[in-house]
């Protein structure tokens, strides 16, 4: 019986100059470069292959640049026979899963996320959001630690829950500063501040969701031919219309990371492809289930080694 299978992409943060690099002796993979260029009009892949990092990590680069690598990386899993049973993708990392699900054509998809890009910067001028890793503390205690400051200093709520015992919570500056140090007084491991340009999945983003709204209105999504697993619900969908209206409310609600990896697994999946930069959800997913297999492919050299593993 084969494996099942998920392909997961990485979100904002996993970005690195150089990134995809040695998958680019490959004219077929070299075509998602040029295409990202030409779309955007402008040298995205000289900036991901060259930097300077500060440019590469702005949003409205980092957005394209991260589906771009995990788009192509996805392409050469298909062409060596490696399918997966379903996808999904940490926050901006939705698109890439759409993409390899057959929801969004590659160019349309780097188009969209760039727009997301600018709209998340505009919604917020910059140092007034922000975001925190709260490590050691659970949901539901940590729910009523940003209520608690969202009611004294400022909007805050969770805004990606990872895995066990690490929930990332997002809003205004002082809301956010306000509940790390109520989260430590109520037993908090760790408040970590994060290096973002901006509170995401936060309420503060509902403006930049109005102009998505008109973005993906005329994007002509598809229904998926694999089912993605989505971040609002962490339920499987298929549906175009539905799969729109999820990456709507994405964006100013919870990304339900840990209720994905459970659901995935109560479906069959028994191997996770990390498709892209970096390897973090890589070790969430093994926070999450230490029984599962989990292959990150981010170069040639994992790339060929997740081909002899999975096609043995």
């Amino acid at each position: 019986m084969r494996k099942q299978i998920a392909f997961i992409y990485p979100g904002q943060g996993s970005q690195a100059v150089g990134m995809g690099e040695s998958f680019l002796e490959d004219d077929k993979s070299r075509q998602f470069y040029d295409s990202a260029d030409q779309v955007l009009g402008m040298g995205l892949s000289k900036l991901m292959l060259e930097g300077p990092q500060e440019e590469l990590t702005l949003t409205y680069h980092a957005q394209p640049a991260l589906l771009t690598v995990s788009s192509m990386i996805t392409e050469r899993l298909i062409r060596a026979g490696i399918r997966p049973d379903y996808t999904a993708g940490h926050s901006l990392g939705e698109y890439s899963a759409l993409v390899a699900s057959n929801v969004l054509e590659f160019p349309k998809a780097v188009e969209v996320v760039h727009k997301r890009g600018l709209f998340m910067n505009e919604a917020v001028p910059a140092g007034e959001g922000a975001m925190a890793a709260i490590l050691g503390m659970d949901a539901d205690k940590l729910e009523e630690v940003t209520d608690d400051a969202t009611n004294s200093a400022g909007v805050v709520q969770l805004a990606n829950l990872n895995c066990p015992g690490q929930i990332v919570i997002s809003g205004t500056k002082a809301g956010v500063e306000k509940a790390c140090e109520l989260a430590k007084e109520r037993g908090a491991k760790r408040a970590i501040p994060l290096d973002v340009s901006g509170p995401f999945h936060s309420e503060l983003m509902r403006s930049a969701s109005h102009d998505l709204a008109k973005v993906l209105s005329d994007s002509f999504l598809l229904d998926a031919k694999v089912p993605v697993v989505t971040n609002f619900r962490a339920e499987p969908e298929t549906n175009a219309t539905q799969l729109q209206d999820m990456l709507i409310h994405q964006l100013y609600s919870p990304v339900l990371w840990e209720q994905s990896v459970r659901k995935m697994i109560e479906l069959g999946v028994t191997t996770f492809v990390e498709v892209g930069p970096g390897k973090v959800l890589s070790g969430l997913v093994k926070k999450i289930d230490r029984s599962v297999t989990v292959i990150p492919v981010h170069d040639l050299a994992s790339f060929e080694k997740a081909v002899e593993e999975l096609t043995t």
